[in-house]
């Protein structure tokens, strides 16, 4: 066997990056919990201020969120003046950490850390024996999917998604609007959105989630809609006839992928569309290597998407199925013409618009 000659330089740069990475996963549990506690939130509202100040202005214990600051300092997100000591979120940072900065809050979704976090035994143990980790190891998946999920399509789903199709929003707010439904809802916020937008349709929510469902239905009542429903359903069963059928980063998730598109095109009436969101990425891994969120969606492929799948006995596509498989399957499955569109700004998602036909 060869030994490998160690180039010194090479491995001190490495062993920096790898310093790094732990500094930069522990920094993102910190905005995490910054997240949570809405201590980015009020700190973009305040001047330089003391501890003291920000956690009476967030209503938090002040030791715990010295110490916080402490970190969120060296870790260059906050900047601190010794004189005074006091602490200031610059504006060009909040841009990215605060609920009011809609889609681009970033600090929302490193809540998914923790998730994560809390399933690394059974992945570890999947690695050995295979199979997968069950959707009920994720106690928070739904609360956190549907508030990463609220904050783009709150900004984006009527006036920007919604028209990548032609003529589409015409043919849902007019006439006698369309039958529409959406598989893998969720807690249905997408679809009630589009229920209040467009009341002359008519909008059905399908999940295999009790508690998302409940969840659905609460909000559809509290908003006071009588166009839409959500039934517990699989997606891979589902019948029509209808005029549009939506699912927004779900089919990746699914144990019967190729099933649940196949009775999409089923269910869709002959002149109908599939809209479809999912992740924007290649199914070739060298074409992956400069994506801005390349270690991220495989990161969260292993210890959520794909095994959760693998643990239904599914087929395990995983987050980067990728745009060359999701086009395969959707010829597979009778989709004769598909479209790629894309959202400016969005790097998490493309939208495949998909007809039947030859």
């Amino acid at each position: 066997m060869t030994q490998q000659t160690v180039d010194p330089v090479r491995q001190e740069e490495f062993a920096g990056r790898m310093v790094q990475v732990l500094d930069d996963a522990c920094l993102g549990y910190l905005c995490s919990i910054g997240h949570r506690t809405r201590l980015f939130d009020v700190m973009a509202r305040l001047p330089a201020s003391t501890s003291g100040q920000i956690a009476g202005a967030a209503g938090l214990d002040e030791r715990y969120v010295r110490e916080w600051l402490g970190g969120v300092t060296v870790g260059g997100i906050v900047v601190y003046e010794p004189e005074d000591r006091t602490y200031r979120l610059p504006a060009e940072h909040a841009a990215s950490l605060c609920r009011a900065a809609g889609p681009d809050n970033l600090a929302s979704f490193l809540q998914n850390l923790a998730l994560i976090g809390l399933v690394e035994d059974e992945v570890a143990a999947a690695f050995r024996d295979g199979g997968g980790v069950p959707y009920s190891s994720y106690p928070k998946f739904q609360e956190l999917q549907a508030e990463e999920t609220a904050r783009v399509y709150d900004a984006a789903l009527v006036n920007t998604i919604v028209p990548l199709v032609a003529g589409l929003p015409e043919r849902l707010g007019t006439g006698g609007g369309l039958d529409v439904l959406d598989i893998g809802t969720g807690q249905g916020h997408a679809v009630n959105l589009l229920a209040r937008a467009f009341p002359a349709s008519r909008f059905l929510g399908v999940d295999l989630s009790e508690g998302g469902i409940a969840a659905a239905r609460a909000e559809a009542a509290a908003l006071g809609l009588r166009n839409v429903r959500f039934d517990r359903a699989d997606a891979a069963s589902v019948t029509g006839p209808y005029d549009l059928v939506t699912a927004f980063d779900v089919i990746h998730d699914l144990a019967r992928p190729a099933e649940a598109l196949a009775a999409v095109a089923g269910a869709l009436r002959d002149d109908g569309v599939f809209l479809m969101g999912d992740i924007a990425a290649s199914s070739l891994l060298e074409e992956n290597l400069d994506h801005p969120l390349g270690p991220a969606l495989y990161t969260f492929s292993v210890f959520y998407c794909m095994t959760v799948s693998l643990g239904e006995g599914g087929a395990g596509l995983g987050t980067v199925w990728g745009r060359q498989t999701a086009l395969r399957m959707l010829e597979e499955a009778g989709f004769g013409e598909v479209a790629v569109r894309e959202v400016e700004g969005d790097i998490l998602n493309v939208y495949y618009v998909a007809r039947k036909g030859s």
